[in-house]
Order: structure tokens, then sequence, then C-alpha cells
């Protein structure tokens, strides 16, 4: 066997054991969850998260005192697809009392925290 195929030989070895492992695992690697949390909190995350759960659940409580949750299933028919947009957003120091509205994924997320610019008449 020459050189090169002993290396493409073990190349794959390494894959198949590699795919064995993680197939024992439940076909994915063990993810460190506490870890995860820590680095939330480390980077002041956790509060802006809140925040959003918050927003999203007000929207959903009245969306179902209300009959807007025509499929009953928990989700606003208004929401459904979308994201709540905080009109101050929350990595600028916003929280909910600044208001929020229901807004495309793609478009609350393009806007890259801008306000959308007023358009002039004359």
């Amino acid at each position: 066997m020459s050189q090169i195929n002993r290396n493409r030989f073990r190349q794959q070895e390494r894959k198949r054991a590699k795919k064995a492992k993680r197939m024992q695992s439940g076909g994915m690697y063990e993810r460190d969850w506490d870890q995860e949390y820590q680095t939330q909190l480390a980077r002041n995350e956790h509060k802006d998260r809140m925040e959003r759960q918050k927003a999203r659940r007000g929207v959903d409580q009245s969306a179902r005192n209300n009959g807007g949750d025509d499929n009953n299933n928990g989700v606003a028919d208004a929401r459904e697809g979308k994201d709540i947009a905080h009109n101050k957003p929350l990595r600028s120091g916003g929280t909910n009392k600044d208001g929020y509205t229901i807004a495309s994924r793609s478009k609350n997320r393009s806007n890259n925290g801008q306000r959308p610019n007023k358009t002039r008449t004359t």
C-alpha cells in the first residue's frame, strides 16, 4: 500500500470513529448547558432575553383573551412567523416600557437597531 493510500485510509478510519462516537452519544455532541448559561450571564444577555420573552408572552396572552388565536396553538395569529420589534433596542438600554411592535423577522433583523427615516413632505 502506498503512502498516499495509507494516509487516505487513516483519514477515513478517523471519520468513521468520530461518527460512531457521535452516534453513541445520541447523535450530537454533549453540550455544557451550565457553561452556556454562565457565559450568557457574563455577557449580560440574560436580562435582555427575559425582556424579549415577557414581550412575546404579553402579546400571546392578549391574543388569547381577545380571540386573536384562532388555531389555539398559544401563539397570537398576528405574531406567527414574526418578531417583537422593540422601539428602543434592548442592546441600547430599551425595555418593554419603551414600547414594541410586531414586525417581520427580515425587517426587524435588517434594520440593525435603526429607526426608519421619516419622509419629508414639502
